[in-house]
C-alpha cells in the first residue's frame, strides 16, 4: 500500500521550505515508487507564502487522510502559528504513533510547541538557533538532524537535504540517488564571500 506524505501550509510560510522537499517527495513518487504527496492546511484553499507565492492546499485538518509522514515549513509565520493550537493538535496526532515528522527551518519552533522536541535532538535556522537551545532542545549545529521519528533541518534550502536524507534512510540509497540525479541537484562547491565563517555560525557552515 502506498505511504502518504502531508506538506503543512499555513499563511506566510517560507516557499522553499515546503517547495523544496515538495520537489524531492514527488520525483521520489515518480522516479522511484515513492509516496503519495499532499498539501494540507487549516482551510483548503489558496495559502499565501511569505514571498507572495500562492499554493493551494486540498486537504484541510478535518479531512486529511491518514499520513504516514509530515513536513512542517518554517518562515516567521512559523512563531505565530507555534500558537495556533488547532494546528499545534494536528501535528501531534500526525506524529501519533512514532510516525515521522520533518520540520523545515524555524518549523521546529512548532515542533516544540506541540511538545515533540522534549529530550530530542534538533536544529534550525541558524538566525534562531540560540533561541532554541535556550527552550532546552539540545541544538545539534548541523544542515540536518534526525532522531528517532523527528526529523529537522536548517533553514530555507536545507530542506532540500533533510528530504534526500530521509529518502535514503527510509527508502534506500538507490531511491535518493535517483531522485537526486533526476533534480539534477548536484550544488555548486563555490561558497561566496565569508559571512558563514561569523563566529555565530553553526559548526556546520564553518567546515566549509
Amino acid at each position: 500500500m502506498r505511504t502518504r506524505i502531508g506538506f503543512l501550509a499555513f499563511s506566510g510560510v517560507e516557499e522553499l521550505d515546503l517547495v523544496g522537499p515538495w520537489e524531492m517527495a514527488t520525483m521520489w513518487r515518480d522516479y522511484a515508487a515513492g509516496p503519495e504527496c499532499l498539501v494540507v492546511a487549516q482551510q483548503k484553499g489558496p495559502v499565501r507564502c511569505a514571498k507572495g507565492l500562492e499554493i493551494t492546499a486540498e486537504e484541510d485538518f478535518e479531512s486529511c487522510p491518514a499520513l504516514d509522514a509530515l513536513v512542517v515549513p518554517g518562515g516567521f509565520a512559523a512563531f505565530d502559528e507555534a500558537q495556533n493550537q488547532t494546528l499545534l493538535d494536528f501535528v501531534r496526532a500526525a506524529a501519533a504513533g512514532g510516525r515521522n515528522v520533518l520540520s523545515v527551518c524555524s518549523g521546529s519552533f512548532i515542533l516544540l510547541a506541540a511538545g515533540l522536541l522534549g529530550g530530542r535532538r534538533a536544529t534550525t535556522h541558524w538566525k534562531v538557533l540560540g533561541q532554541l537551545r535556550q527552550a532546552g532542545v539540545e541544538v545539534v549545529e548541523e544542515r540536518f538532524v534526525r532522531d528517532g521519528n523527528i526529523w529537522s533541518s536548517g533553514g530555507v534550502s536545507a530542506g532540500i537535504d533533510l528530504m534526500l536524507h530521509f529518502i535514503a534512510e527510509t527508502a534506500g540509497a538507490e531511491a535518493a540517488a535517483s531522485v537526486q540525479h533526476n533534480a539534477e541537484y548536484y550544488p555548486a562547491r563555490q561558497v561566496y564571500g565569508r559571512a558563514h565563517q561569523a563566529p555565530d555560525m553553526p559548526a556546520y557552515m564553518k567546515r566549509l
